[in-house]
């Protein structure tokens, strides 16, 4: 049975602090984030949630991207000058203005998460965790579309405010 909903609406459990003030100079992927160190606050009222979780050296944050300004379906990408389809890339500009990053989880004090490897903007409201499984969240993959010709430009690839406009 097909229905449609008119809208859904999610209650942030946290916030992420990170070194990042703005949308610029940030690096574009979680990936080549390497040693760049924030926090996780969780809410209080979430905090139990957290039991257990200090087993996992990475975890999956899910987040909503607050500086978002517009959402176009065609998209420049920072990786390429050609535009394409938002769903085709990783761009933060979308309908639906959700992150998702995997950070190394280094220590967990109370309510509050220590970790690396973040590329995410000081303030951004957290939706959810999840702990990064390889077994169920590592695929291996023989195609990557346009990003193909354009992956060499991932490490030195940076944040230019140019979806928070």
């Amino acid at each position: 049975m097909w229905y449609c909903v008119k809208a859904i609406s999610y209650n942030p459990i946290g916030v992420i602090h990170s070194p990042f003030i703005e949308a610029i100079n940030v690096p574009i992927q979680a990936s080549v984030a390497k040693g760049i160190k924030g926090t996780v606050e969780v809410y209080a009222e979430y905090a139990e949630g957290l039991t257990d979780l200090d087993g996992f050296s990475h975890i999956i944050l899910l987040y909503h991207l607050n500086l978002i300004k517009s959402a176009p379906l065609m998209v420049k990408p920072f990786l390429d000058d050609n535009l394409h389809g938002v769903f085709a890339t990783r761009s933060p500009a979308r309908p639906n203005p959700i992150g998702i990053s995997i950070v190394r989880l280094t220590k967990i004090i109370k309510n509050t998460l220590q970790v690396e490897d973040l590329d995410i903007v000081d303030g951004t409201p957290l939706l959810d965790i999840k702990p990064y499984v390889p077994k169920f969240d590592n695929r291996r993959t023989n195609q990557i579309g346009w990003f193909n010709r354009n992956i060499n430009k991932l490490e030195n690839a940076r944040d230019d405010g140019r979806f928070c406009k």
